[in-house]
C-alpha cells in the first residue's frame, strides 16, 4: 500500500500499524509525520484522552517494574496485579499484562522445567553470525557487549545493544558491576522499545554475563536464538567492538569527569548523537535514524 505524508491521517496509521515492531515507534512516526502519542492511541485502541492514558501507563509501568524486581523477576501479571491492587492501585490483569509485555518483562514460564531441562544440556555456543555483519531489515539481528571504564578509582561497566541492520544503539545501560542483571535489564529495555518478531538472533562473546543460564533463560523465553563469538576472535564481534573504540576515542578519552552524574550524562548524549548525526561508512555515510527512517519509508510504500 503507497503511503504519502500528505494522506490522510487514518491511511497513515493503517499504513504504519503493520510495520509496529519491525521499527522504532520514533522512526515510524517520523516517516509520516504522525505524533507517537496519536500513534500509540491507534495501537491501542484507546478511547480515552492519549495524555492522560499514556501517564497512567508510565507511572503503572515503573511501580510494576518495582514489584517485578523486588520478586526477583518471578511473579507474572496476576501476581504483580494483586499486589497492587492491595496497595490501592485500581488495576486490571489484563492492564497488567499489556504493560508488562511492553516493557518486556517476562514471568516464570509454565514450561520452566522444560526450558530449565533444555539448557541443562550443554547447549553448543555456536557462531551464526561467522563475520557476516548485514542484515536484511531491522529487528533480524542484534549485538552486544560490555566495555570497563575507570573513573576517579572506580570501574563502570558499560552495556550496548545495537541493530546490525542500522548500527543504532538501541538499549545501553551503566553499572558498578558487570553482572548478569545488566545485560538481562539492557536486553529487557530493548525488547521494549523494539518488540521484535519471534526468530531474532542476539550476537555476543563468551562472557559469563550472556552464557548464564538466566540469560539464556530469558531469551529462550522471547524466542531469541543467540549467538557467540568464537573463543579468543574479538573480532567476530565487530561491530559492537567498533561502537565501544568510537566511543572511547571519540568522547570517554578526550574529556575529565567531575562526576558520575557527568559521566553518565556524557554517554547518554554521545549515543544519541551517534544514532542521530554521527555519518557510518559502512551505511553509505548516513546515521543510524536516517537508515531507518529511509527503510520504514520504504516499507509503507511496497
Amino acid at each position: 500500500m503507497n503511503c504519502t505524508v500528505s494522506a490522510p491521517l487514518k491511511e497513515k496509521l493503517e499504513a504504519l500499524e503493520p510495520l509496529y515492531g519491525q521499527f522504532s515507534v520514533h522512526t515510524l512516526c517520523d516517516a509520516l509525520e504522525v505524533s507517537r502519542g496519536t500513534f500509540y492511541n491507534h495501537i491501542l485502541r484507546n478511547k480515552r484522552d492519549n495524555t492522560w492514558y499514556a501517564k497512567r501507563r508510565a507511572e503503572i509501568g515503573e511501580k510494576v517494574r518495582e514489584i517485578y524486581e523486588e520478586n526477583n523477576q518471578i511473579f507474572g501479571a496476576d501476581k504483580i496485579c494483586a499486589i497492587l491492587i492491595q496497595r490501592g492501585e485500581r488495576v486490571s490483569k489484563r492492564f497488567v499484562m499489556s504493560i508488562m509485555q511492553n516493557m518486556g518483562l517476562i514471568s516464570m514460564s509454565p514450561t520452566a522445567k522444560k526450558d530449565h531441562n533444555r539448557l541443562a544440556v550443554s547447549i553448543p555456543k555456536k557462531n551464526i553470525l561467522n563475520q557476516n555483519f548485514t542484515a536484511e531489515r531491522p529487528n533480524q539481528i542484534w549485538v552486544s557487549d560490555i566495555t570497563c571504564y575507570k573513573l576517579k578509582g572506580k570501574h563502570y561497566y558499560i552495556a550496548v545493544i545495537l541493530d546490525l541492520f542500522s548500527r543504532r544503539v538501541i538499549a545501553h545501560r551503566i553499572s558498578t558491576i558487570a553482572s548478569t542483571k545488566l545485560i538481562t535489564a539492557t536486553f529487557r529495555q530493548a525488547y521494549a522499545e523494539r518488540t521484535p518478531c519471534p526468530g531474532l538472533i542476539f550476537h555476543n562473546d563468551r562472557g559469563t554475563q550472556y552464557a548464564s543460564r538466566s540469560f539464556q533463560q530469558l531469551l529462550l523465553s522471547c524466542q531469541v536464538e543467540q549467538s557467540f563469538s568464537h573463543t579468543g576472535r574479538p573480532h567476530d564481534n565487530a561491530v559492537a567492538e567498533s561502537f565501544f573504540a568510537n566511543l572511547k576515542r571519540e568522547e570517554l578519552y578526550r574529556r575529565n569527569y567531575r562526576s558520575v552524574t557527568e559521566f553518565r550524562q556524557a554517554v547518554d548524549d554521545y549515543i544519541t548523537f551517534y544514532n542521530t548525526k554521527r555519518p557510518h561508512r559502512t551505511l553509505n555515510y548516513k546515521c543510524p535514524d536516517e537508515v531507518e527512517r529511509i527503510a520504514a519509508t520504504q516499507a509503507v510504500q511496497k
